[in-house]
């Protein structure tokens, strides 16, 4: 018997990570899938049917599979090998025809459709009647009331596009992992030691001579905005915009292309008139129009501070000597002279007051004032030396293990999220989260953030929180399991205490001599939180219209044609290009997540800038009564209620899209 398959009766539950070899992994997957298989079997063969033998015990028919499932996908994103990116190939298939199984399955069907016409007579619970209507939605959704050969194409369509959406992330991968710039020691004349620093130990965990510039954001970014040699900053931009698009093997074009047009045919199996009304039926937004009047109410105002700002900048380019237009490889270079200029900020002296050992002490402790969280280390082998761990409690009570993997290596996929090893839930036992935060930050000794980096490790903290603080009965529904336009609501909403002056005051210290940032520093600082969000707010909107041009008609035969006509008609400013161009967009392409949902990002900001306005009106930004409402109708809540009802009890209405434009200095007053 496998490790993964054994009892895990190490601390917490954890997986016994250094007993797991990457061959057992298959093995297990089969005797997992062979045990939920059974289980559902036996549930079917029921002659009664009541909530507890069927809904119920479908929450716990795949418990095996969750778990060695919860393991390899995460090492498979954080860590991936050789032969975990074989074994995620291979089980893309099997993953989905077992998906399809079990809601084609139509006794099993018919089980949840009886208990959903008798579910005024049942003795229900209303968390156990949102969790009956979850699953019925979730089978119609699947295609459980086609027959024949329409169900057949549909369970066939589904299985492709697993495979497809596995060999777009192990493209954009392979990508972002193999190219680098290596750079001489003349190249690095005006860098930051920070970004120096960054790109030796880059070039180390390359092995190559000496300095790097890699596809990683917390490198080029940096290396983008502080590079005076101009053509280093195209080939490094260039490079990093045709991730996915270099012609070769990983070349993803034709990959989107499948996928948008499988998509297509999966909306008109299931009676949509397209992909993004299929998709954004049980969201927030429900319709592309709802979208889409969000987006343009947002674009345009973006738009004309992005172009206000590109005269200004070009400007600058022409006072440098430089004809020809502001590119995309000038903009953040000038961005940041103008910064300094304008607001005396300087990333090479604000960075070592941003050390990431000090900002994680900021985002417990933000945690502790707010819902009473402690933090303790722990001493556990886990999937790499980069992870680290810490128990979380409350009042002397085990509330979840965080798991933090901060750093960029070239076996991470980029980018940064939040996944949970194991759920929160209480049927069949209590059952407390692993939550794993991902980062891709510069190494350093020590480690610095950008600003931009800090607020990316507290969004993804409002994530963690989001899972360590649920409580639900049914994993269903637990932590994240929510609406993807609401799932951002507590990961952005968190953001906003980065910026509340009494959390810099004391945690932005200088890494070598331990004082505070400067008073007038701070003041800088919190006064640019505006700075550059035309160009910030231009390159959002762009990717997430384009993505809803993409599922809102028929599917493009050439993906890449219709981004251009969508930025053309945009009026895209010439130097700024999508955040995420359709060949790297993994967002939309790795998988069904945030397909037709790029906006979500966006939409649960209108309710994070009017969520954090509660705390503003009770004068404290840790008011606790506040908080209090925060957890029970947001945090603790999960998916146990719809997103709009659990908005309109915390905060009493739902808002609309001025705090937004406002926070970002879109808006005048």
């Amino acid at each position: 018997m496998t490790a993964l398959l054994s009892d895990w009766d190490g601390a917490f539950g954890l997986p016994p990570f250094a007993a797991i070899r990457d061959e057992d992994f298959a093995p297990a997957f089969e005797v997992a899938l062979t045990e939920a298989r059974s289980n559902i079997a036996q549930i079917v063969a029921q002659p009664d049917i009541s909530f507890a033998n069927t809904i119920d015990a479908l929450e716990l028919a795949e418990g095996l599979l969750d778990r060695v499932a919860g393991v390899f996908y995460n090492l498979a994103g954080a860590d991936s090998t050789p032969a975990r990116e074989a074994l995620q190939r291979d089980l893309a298939p099997k993953m989905s025809a077992f998906s399809s199984e079990v809601t084609n399955n139509k006794a099993l069907f018919s089980r949840i459709e009886d208990l959903w016409q008798r579910r005024e007579m049942l003795d229900l619970t209303p968390e156990q009647r949102r969790v009956l209507e979850l699953y019925r939605q979730m089978f119609v959704r699947s295609g459980a009331q086609l027959d024949g050969a329409e169900a057949e194409r549909l369970t066939a369509v589904k299985s492709r596009l697993a495979v497809l959406g596995t060999q777009f992330s192990q493209n954009l991968l392979a990508d972002e992992r193999s190219w680098f710039m290596e750079l001489s020691e003349a190249d690095l004349e005006g860098l930051p030691d920070f970004v120096v620093t960054a790109a030796r130990a880059a070039g180390a965990e390359k092995g190559a001579q000496g300095p790097v510039v890699t596809l990683s954001r917390s490198l080029i970014v940096p290396f983008l905005q502080f590079s005076p040699r101009r053509a280093l900053r195209q080939k490094a931009y260039e490079a990093w915009g045709l991730r996915g698009a270099n012609g070769d093997a990983t070349d993803n074009r034709a990959v989107a292309a499948e996928i948008l047009a499988l998509r297509d045919e999966r909306a008109k199996l299931l009676g949509y008139a397209s992909f993004a009304d299929f998709k954004l039926e049980p969201e927030m937004a429900k319709t592309p129009a709802a979208v889409r009047d969000l987006l343009m109410r947002v674009w345009t105002p973006a738009r004309a501070k992005a172009l206000e700002d590109a005269a200004i900048l070009e400007a600058r380019l022409r006072a440098d000597g430089i004809s020809g237009p502001l590119e995309p490889w000038d903009w953040r270079y000038y961005a940041q002279a103008r910064r300094l200029a304008e607001h005396d900020l300087d990333e090479a002296v604000l960075k070592p007051y941003l050390g990431l050992e000090a900002m994680i002490t900021a985002c417990f402790d933000c945690a502790n004032r707010l819902f009473g969280l402690e933090f303790r280390a722990l001493d556990l082998p886990l999937y790499h030396p980069d992870a680290r761990a810490w128990e979380v409690t409350r009042q002397g009570a085990h509330i979840a293990v965080f798991i933090g993997d901060y750093f960029a290596r070239g076996s991470k996929r980029s980018g940064a999220w939040c996944s949970a090893m194991r759920s929160q839930r209480k049927l069949g036992g209590e059952v407390r989260p692993i939550v794993v935060n991902i980062c891709n930050f510069a190494k350093g000794d020590p480690a610095l953030l950008s600003y931009d980096d800090a607020r990316t490790l507290f969004h993804e903290f409002g994530h963690a929180l989001h899972q360590m603080l649920s409580d639900v009965t049914y994993g269903f529904i637990s932590g994240t399991s929510v609406a993807r336009d609401f799932v951002e609501l507590p990961s952005q909403l968190y953001e906003h205490w980065l910026e509340v002056p009494e959390v810099l005051e004391k945690h932005a210290r200088h890494v070598v001599t331990g004082a505070a940032m400067p008073a007038d520093m701070l003041r800088r600082l919190l006064d640019a939180g505006t700075y550059d969000q035309g160009f910030a707010t231009v390159e959002f909107v762009a990717s997430a219209l384009v993505d809803l041009a993409f599922h809102e008609g028929a599917a493009p035969a050439d993906p890449m044609q219709k981004q251009a006509e969508v930025l053309e008609a945009l009026g895209m400013p010439h130097a700024i290009r999508m955040r995420h161009a359709t060949p790297h967009f993994a967002h939309v392409f790795s998988g069904d997540g945030y397909s037709s949902g790029y906006y979500s990002y966006m939409w649960s900001e209108v309710m994070d800038a009017d969520a954090f306005a509660a705390f503003e009106e009770a004068g404290d930004a840790f008011d606790p009564a506040t908080a209090a409402r925060l957890e029970a109708f947001i945090l603790s809540a999960g998916g146990s209620e719809p997103p709009d009802v659990l908005y309109t009890k915390f905060r009493g209405r739902m808002p609309g899209v001025e705090p937004l434009l406002k926070g970002r200095g879109l808006l005048e007053g």
